[in-house]
């Protein structure tokens, strides 16, 4: 008698907060805000630095009597310390209570803070399974160099989870067919150490300027993804001779909402083999400006045809792949580290691979 197979049911990603580090703002932008709320993995939070260039990170309600510490509610920066709106309570950048206006600071009285990291500028906060300390720390490469310019940031804000987006820097084909990349080839194959996934590929990408000209990129893209919410994109363009970093940095808001950020900029460009657009004729300081902005224009683009899809599409814990797709599912096998219970992330047995594949 012929049995029948027992279907495989799609179960959902277990938790819309994976655990690592999270974007929470340039550091030029803090210092020009002083003081910035946000909602942050579920979480209201602020944010501010010191006297001395430190920053906190930590939640948004004062520890005496509960008021809101946003900038919209009163809060303030006095002389590098945190001041609530509601009886003055002064907090140093440990989140401890330092002074208050009548009496000696109660030393229970601290906010809870979290962890931060900073990359060239940029400001990460940790977020721990459970409230755990940081289980692994940010790469301290790229180092500050000469010759790089001011950072673009775009932030995009959609409904979406960040494994979802952080598996299109694996999923080659997408590539191909949503952004319409060629020659999209692997350098070498994906490898993972511990938080780290390494995703390196080749590809030629061909845009049009001002409808008149078509330039052809002939690009290699070495990505490093440190969780979910930080990949790093060392990109060389080649007919050029052209350096760009990239990162996209996926943070989620309430647990439906997410902020993707690109982070980007070029390094000087002094002697360029394509004139592409006059650029040779245009003085050096100015050719790495000019790029950035187009380059951000075809990121930006990019995520735009992203986002249409992240949006309205549905987690499948095991896909019916085909045998082009490559690493979809190391990838997820790498993913399950950062869930509370591993054993809640769906993870196909070899049988079970096997059929998606059919």
């Amino acid at each position: 008698m012929a049995t029948r197979r027992k279907r495989i049911e799609n179960a959902p990603l277990p938790s819309p907060f994976p655990e690592g580090w999270y974007f929470i703002s340039s550091r030029a932008d803090l210092v020009k805000s002083r003081l910035i709320q946000r909602t942050w993995m579920g979480e209201h939070i602020i944010a501010w630095c010191d006297a001395n260039g430190g920053v906190c990170v930590a939640e948004a309600f004062c520890p005496h009597l509960g008021a809101d510490l946003g900038p919209d509610a009163g809060g303030r920066i006095c002389d590098g310390r945190l001041v609530c709106p509601f009886h003055g309570y002064e907090f140093d950048a440990s989140g401890q209570c330092v002074a208050t206006p009548y009496a000696d600071p109660p030393k229970t009285a601290k906010l809870r803070v979290f962890e931060t990291q900073e990359v060239l500028g940029l400001i990460f906060a940790w977020w721990g399974i459970e409230g755990r300390a940081p289980q692994w720390s940010l790469p301290d490469y790229p180092r500050e160099e000469p010759g790089w310019t001011d950072f673009e940031i775009r932030t995009f804000r959609f409904a979406g989870h960040p494994q979802e987006t952080t598996e299109n820097s694996v999923d080659l084909g997408h590539l191909r067919y949503v952004h319409g990349y060629a020659n999209v080839d692997r350098v070498a194959r994906l490898s993972v150490d511990g938080a780290c996934l390494n995703s390196d590929f080749d590809f030629r990408r061909v845009r049009s300027i001002a409808r008149v000209a078509k330039l052809t990129f002939d690009i290699t893209a070495k990505t490093r993804i440190f969780g979910l919410g930080y990949s790093y994109v060392q990109i060389r363009e080649h007919s050029i001779g052209m350096d760009l970093r990239l990162w996209v940095l996926a943070t989620p808001v309430d647990g439906r909402l997410i902020d993707l950020s690109l982070v980007s900029h070029v390094r000087e460009i002094r002697k360029p083999k394509r004139w592409i657009a006059g650029l040779g004729f245009l003085p050096t300081p100015l050719r790495a400006p000019l790029m950035s902005k187009f380059i951000a224009a075809m990121q930006n683009r990019d995520v735009l045809q992203d986002v249409v899809i992240w949006e309205r599409k549905q987690h499948r814990s095991l896909p019916r792949l085909c045998r082009s797709d490559g690493e979809i599912m190391p990838f997820r096998t790498y993913c399950k580290q950062f869930y509370a219970d591993q054993r809640e992330v769906a993870t196909p047995t070899p049988e079970q691979f096997a059929e998606t594949l059919q």
